[in-house]
């Protein structure tokens, strides 16, 4: 059975700047390497998404290329840095033409996006990792996606400093152990979803 995992990485930087969120989401497709998931990492950043709620907002969008990478895969793992106590401005505008698979069924009724299992990598230098990740959770399975247990991992940085995650000499064992589990219970519930897909509308 082959799994694949695709992350997207919402920072505010194009490549190649340093990025903390980067770096997250690169240990956690490692973590999902170990357990053969073949994984793909991308930076919003680098793309022109337009704005919008629809999965094609017409000429130059770059988005319609991205939600087929979405779609493609088991696992789709969603990476932000903290802004102002809440996701990047980037992060809100993938989730706002994630919004488009409410109304795009297939032949049973289902959303596009059923069978997908979904997990988020936060990073920022104050608190509120929690926050983020229950807005982006809401969202994301609002949308189709299955949330696992535990399906997130994070680092937030002490308060009024400026050290960033990328600046560590080593990533702290509670943060490495978290991201493998993150991975082995996604690799998990994507296992099973690929064998059971949740039942069709009768109706459709």
């Amino acid at each position: 059975m082959t799994i694949t995992a695709l992350a997207i990485n919402c920072t505010l930087k194009q490549s190649p700047a340093a990025s903390s969120c980067d770096l997250l989401l690169r240990q956690s497709l490692e973590e999902l390497e170990k357990l053969g998931v073949k994984g793909e990492l991308v930076r919003a950043a680098d793309h022109n998404i337009k704005p919008g709620v629809t999965s094609d907002e017409g000429e130059g969008d770059e988005w319609p290329a991205l939600r087929t990478k979405i779609l493609n895969a088991d696992i789709f793992l969603l990476g932000t840095p903290i802004w102002l106590g809440h996701q990047s401005s980037i992060c809100q505008r993938v989730l706002e033409r994630i919004d488009a698979f409410l109304s795009e069924m297939d032949d049973q009724g289902r959303m596009v996006s059923y069978g997908r299992v979904a997990a988020v990598a936060v990073v920022g230098n104050e608190d509120g990792a929690h926050h983020v990740c229950a807005e982006l959770f809401q969202a994301l399975n609002d949308c189709g996606f299955s949330i696992p247990a535990n399906a997130s991992t994070y680092w937030v940085g002490e308060a009024m400093t400026g050290t960033d995650f990328n600046m560590l000499e080593k990533t702290p064992d509670n943060i490495s152990h978290t991201t493998a589990m993150m991975a082995r219970n996604c690799v998990h519930l994507a296992g099973l979803l690929k064998h059971s897909q949740y039942p069709g509308d009768p109706q459709a």
